[in-house]
């Protein structure tokens, strides 16, 4: 089902990819899988107050749909609703890779007090062609340096169309599971389950989530996100 899934969700991006040219020469324009470039974290509402920091791409800064739509507002509105006081930062920028987050972290954990990072990275990688090694060893560097912060981290697994090849389709996938296992950080397989290839609930582009495939991925990161809360929340005063 996975697989079928993200075999339609390439389908619907070949005329960006076509656009751009091949690939696997080099670094591709945002354009390649964004159609609009978007770069902005979402301003602090209560800079005192522990964080959560979503390091995405155009998936986490909500592509096509309005700020309050987007998958980290709606784990803002959750924790608000629910009585947590943490901060959600979205610090989503459309085109970017596992490179480009890796060069984004330190200004992505910069201010505040984050306690919790989402790293959502990876469909750029996969939609491009990028070496597996590579997102490994790019998505390790995020996880060590978080880590060494003293920062909780999940790990959103995403994965690769099947154009470049059953072999690399697999080793893209064990990226994920491999590095949840070597840094002992909580995974969620596949951000997009349950959306992935469902016209009803992606936008025209057949890639981006609209409003209700959003929130479909906001309840499957809650699920990730929901029993960090507790193990993090002695940790919030310091």
């Amino acid at each position: 089902m996975i697989l079928r899934a993200i075999s339609l969700l390439f389908l619907a991006t070949l005329p960006l990819i076509a656009a751009c040219g091949d690939s696997r020469s080099g670094p591709a324009p945002a354009a390649a899988v964004d159609a609009v470039p978007s770069a902005s974290a979402t301003p602090a509402r209560r800079p005192n107050v522990p964080r959560v920091v979503v390091l995405g791409d155009s998936l986490t800064a909500g592509l096509g749909l309005d700020v309050e739509q987007s998958f980290p507002s709606l784990i803002q509105e959750r924790l608000d609703r629910e009585g947590h006081d943490y901060e959600v930062v979205n610090a989503g920028v459309s085109g970017d890779t596992s490179a480009g987050g890796l060069r984004r972290l330190e200004w992505a954990l910069a201010e505040g007090h984050p306690k919790i990072l989402i790293v959502a990275l990876g469909g750029n990688d996969g939609l491009r062609g990028l070496p597996p090694e590579q997102l490994e060893a790019n998505l390790a560097s995020i996880i060590e340096q978080s880590q060494k912060r003293g920062l909780t981290v999940i790990l959103a697994g995403m994965e690769a169309p099947p154009n470049f090849g059953a072999d690399y389709t697999t080793r893209f996938r064990a990226v994920y599971p491999s590095l949840a296992a070597r840094y002992k950080v909580r995974l969620l397989p596949f951000l997009l389950a349950g959306v992935a290839g469902d016209p009803a609930l992606n936008q025209p582009d057949g890639v981006h989530p609209n409003p209700r495939g959003a929130s479909i991925v906001a309840d499957l990161v809650w699920r990730a996100l929901q029993p960090e809360l507790a193990l993090t929340r002695g940790t919030t005063d310091r």
